[in-house]
């Protein structure tokens, strides 16, 4: 029989596992070397004339607003959902929802650089996604880029990538939780 032998089949393995363990090695220095999540302060809020009273976010464009009485204090390029196309129904879907929603609160501790919660779902989302039998999901923030991959910058919008989030960069991040406050309007638009 033409192959290989006991002692060349544990030599492969042992080279596919040497192999593993270099990638989760160096996956876990690049979280090392990201010292400024260790050292991460919650950045205060801004004076009240500086704050956002409207935040808009547009999917087709990929952009987030802020706005004052009507003025357009900042715009950030974002990421959305893996399937960002249409409205969120259910848990997994991949997709961003639409829909006027609020700041429900803020995370300085979160998985991502920071975290705004999007209170969706309404109370009629729930409902319809309890009907048709499955969760409508939840968990749906405006963070910045996940703990450890900070490098990555601006290089994430080249897809969308979260779970149904809006990604931004961890900087525009800090910028965007220093200007809003809970309670906070979102309208997220097609």
């Amino acid at each position: 029989m033409v192959g290989v032998d006991r002692t060349g089949r544990l030599r492969w393995r042992r080279r596919i596992g040497s192999g593993a363990a270099i990638v989760v090695l160096a996956l876990l220095a690049l979280v090392v070397v990201d010292r400024r999540q260790w050292l991460r302060v919650e950045p205060a809020l801004v004076a009240e004339p500086d704050r956002a009273d409207r935040i808009l976010v547009e999917k087709a464009a990929r952009r987030l607003t802020l706005l004052r009485d009507g003025r357009v204090l900042a715009t950030y390029p974002v990421s959305l959902g893996f399937a960002p196309e249409g409205q969120k129904s259910r848990e997994g879907d991949g997709r961003t929802p639409e829909g006027i929603y609020a700041i429900a609160y803020r995370n300085p501790r979160s998985v991502a650089h920071l975290s705004l919660k999007v209170s969706y779902p309404t109370p009629d989302q729930a409902r319809s996604a309890k009907a048709a039998g499955h969760a409508p999901g939840g968990d749906i923030m405006i963070h910045g880029l996940f703990n450890g991959l900070s490098w990555l910058g601006p290089l994430h919008r080249l897809i969308d990538w979260t779970n149904g989030c809006v990604g931004v960069t961890n900087a525009e991040m800090a910028a965007i939780y220093a200007r809003v406050d809970t309670g906070t309007p979102i309208e997220i638009r097609p």
